[in-house]
C-alpha cells in the first residue's frame, strides 16, 4: 500500500474533525537546526526516536523537544526486551513511510501492520498544543494534545502515555 502523502494527512485530520494549523518552513533536520521556526510556532514542539529492542520489536517515541531521555533505561519503563537501538533508514521508509528528519507520530497512519508501539512522553502532553511534521521536514502542523491521542487511536495506535526516564544528574567534578 502506499503511504500517506503530506495533503492526505492533513486531509485526514480534516475527516476526523481535527483542527490542524499547519506552516510551511525551510526543511530542518534536527531540533537543534529547527530553533528558529519553532520559536515563530506555538505550543510545545516534538522529537521522535523510532527505535527496536533486542526482539525487534518497534516504538515511536514522541517527547517534548527539550526533554532528555535516558536511552539505556528508557525500555524498562516501556515494556521492551533489552536495551533500544534506533532502526535505520529503510526501516523508516518501509514502516513510517517517511525520510530521516521527517519522523512525527502521523507517520503510524503509514503503519497498516500494526508494527510500531507508539510512546507519548508525559512532559509534552503536559501542553494543550502539540506541534509535529506532517511526514516531511518543511512543514509543522499544530494539534490539540487530545487530538493527537484521537488520531493516533484511529490509526489503530493507542499510545503509552509516561513519563520517561531522564538521564542521572552530571555529577559535580570531583577533582
Amino acid at each position: 500500500m502506499a503511504h500517506l502523502s503530506p495533503q492526505e494527512l492533513l486531509e485526514r485530520l480534516a475527516e476526523l474533525g481535527i483542527p490542524a494549523e499547519t506552516v510551511e518552513h525551510e526543511p530542518v533536520f534536527t531540533v537543534a537546526e529547527s530553533r528558529h521556526v519553532k520559536a515563530q510556532i506555538p505550543g510545545a514542539h516534538a522529537k521522535n526516536l523510532f527505535v527496536k529492542d533486542k526482539k525487534g520489536r518497534l516504538f515511536l517515541i514522541t517527547a517534548q523537544h527539550e526533554t532528555a531521555i535516558d536511552l539505556k533505561r528508557t525500555h524498562e519503563a516501556i515494556g521492551a526486551s533489552g536495551r533500544l537501538s534506533f532502526c535505520s533508514a529503510e526501516q523508516l521508509r518501509t514502516v513510517l513511510g517517511v525520510e530521516p528528519g521527517s519522523v512525527t507520530p502521523f507517520a503510524v497512519a503509514n503503519d497498516t501492520e500494526k508494527q510500531v508501539t507508539m510512546v507519548l512522553d508525559a512532559n509534552l502532553m503536559e501542553h494543550e498544543r502539540v506541534n509535529c511534521h506532517p511526514l516531511i521536514n518543511s512543514m509543522t502542523t499544530g494539534v490539540s494534545r487530545e487530538d493527537l491521542v484521537r488520531f493516533l487511536r484511529s490509526t489503530g495506535h493507542d499510545p503509552l502515555i509516561m513519563r520517561l526516564p531522564e538521564p542521572p544528574p552530571e555529577l559535580p567534578d570531583a577533582s
